[in-house]
């Protein structure tokens, strides 16, 4: 059986990073999906779909994500039943994230790093030094700027 989605939409709230009784990090979202087709009235649908992630794919999004940022979600549907107040039997979906990649640069996004949202510091300008800062996505970089004045690029 498969059980794989991958959504790319804007996110309609802030992300509530929260935690669970033994310590574990999970955030809760949900993100606008335009249909890619228009209904008979001529206007394009939208999805609202509710969004889960856990342990550090949580923190990264609460981290780095806010109201209004484009993200691709990749998880699995997850569907609960369960009983509201009025002891009414009720069934929810929700994606259930395991991994959450930007979905637009801090350049489409408005502002230095991206409008009120910010972005990692991985994103941002080269150090004095001409190589661009350190990652904490694996390690640093090897990758220095290449100026104008260097004439001929080296490939």
């Amino acid at each position: 059986m498969l059980n794989k989605i991958v959504l790319m939409g804007r996110l309609t709230r802030d992300p509530e990073l929260r935690r669970t009784q033994s310590g574990t990090a999970v955030t809760s979202f949900s993100i606008a999906c335009d249909r890619d087709f228009k209904s008979q009235s001529g206007e394009k649908e939208t999805d609202f779909i509710d969004v889960v992630a856990w342990r550090n794919t949580a923190e990264f999004v609460s981290k780095y994500f806010a109201k209004g940022r484009m993200a691709v979600v990749e998880g699995r549907l997850q569907i609960r039943d369960w009983t509201d107040r009025e002891g009414g039997k009720r069934r929810s979906a929700e994606v259930v994230a395991d991994n959450v990649y930007f979905g637009d640069s801090k350049r489409d996004s408005g502002g230095e790093y991206g409008g009120s949202y910010g972005a990692p510091p991985a994103y941002g300008a080269p150090a004095a030094s001409g190589r661009a800062p350190a990652s904490g996505f694996g390690g640093g970089s090897d990758f220095a700027e290449i100026g104008e004045e260097d004439g001929e690029l080296p490939f």
